[in-house]
């Protein structure tokens, strides 16, 4: 790393998949290696990861939803734009809730999981709502990965804003716009019911394991 490189690194965060640092100009994502992979393989995936999240980055834009331009592809790094914003998780409200439901709808035309769907990931900069940390992103179009997507955020409210339930109902009026809405929120519904099952397996095998 050069001196005025090193200058320019304002901050660097160390993830399970991918090392991200933020530039005054830029933010670099790259893929880590891992060590209990066969080096020739474990280059050929992240090689093929990286190119795979920088295409779903544009096709996302393509689609209508902000997403980072990608300003660079080198191997097993993504060097893309910085968007200087405001995270979602510190501002969201019923009607930024709802214009994310409107982009997921969007994502989910074009067949985009994005896979990480929660308000640390959006940043609201100029009056619009970007979508970043496309690691986890696949095209499907099968109903449950969806719903797993719709899940995730659904979560994520419900375990950082007292307000949870009022964000939901707004997120799914905006995503209303999906075509398929109805059947993916039955679907959400279903995964819901799955984790509360589990729960209260588990809970009654503690239970018994406790006498």
């Amino acid at each position: 790393m050069g001196l005025n490189e090193e200058n320019e690194l304002e901050k660097v965060y160390i993830g399970g998949e991918a090392i991200v640092k933020i530039y005054r100009d830029r933010v670099e994502k790259i893929r880590k290696k891992k060590k209990y992979r066969i080096d020739e393989l474990d280059e050929a995936i992240r090689k093929y990861r990286t190119k795979h999240e920088a295409k779903i980055l544009s096709i996302a834009r393509k689609a209508g939803v902000p997403t980072p331009i990608v300003l660079d592809v080198r191997e097993d790094t993504i060097i893309m734009e910085k968007i200087e914003g405001t995270p979602l998780k510190d501002i969201i409200n019923k009607s930024l809730s709802r214009k994310v439901g409107e982009l997921v709808a969007k994502l989910h035309d074009a067949n985009i999981i994005h896979g990480d769907i929660t308000p640390l990931n959006l940043i609201l900069k100029d009056n619009k709502i970007y979508f970043v940390d496309f690691g986890l992103s696949f095209i499907e179009d099968r109903i449950e990965p969806k719903g797993v997507d719709i899940h995730v955020y659904f979560e994520s409210l419900k375990a950082s804003f007292d307000n949870w339930k009022e964000l939901k109902e707004a997120f799914i009026d905006g995503y209303k716009k999906y075509k398929k809405w109805k059947e993916v929120l039955e679907r959400v519904k279903e995964i819901e019911g799955r984790g509360r099952y589990i729960e209260r397996k588990e809970k009654k095998s503690f239970n018994v394991s406790s006498l």
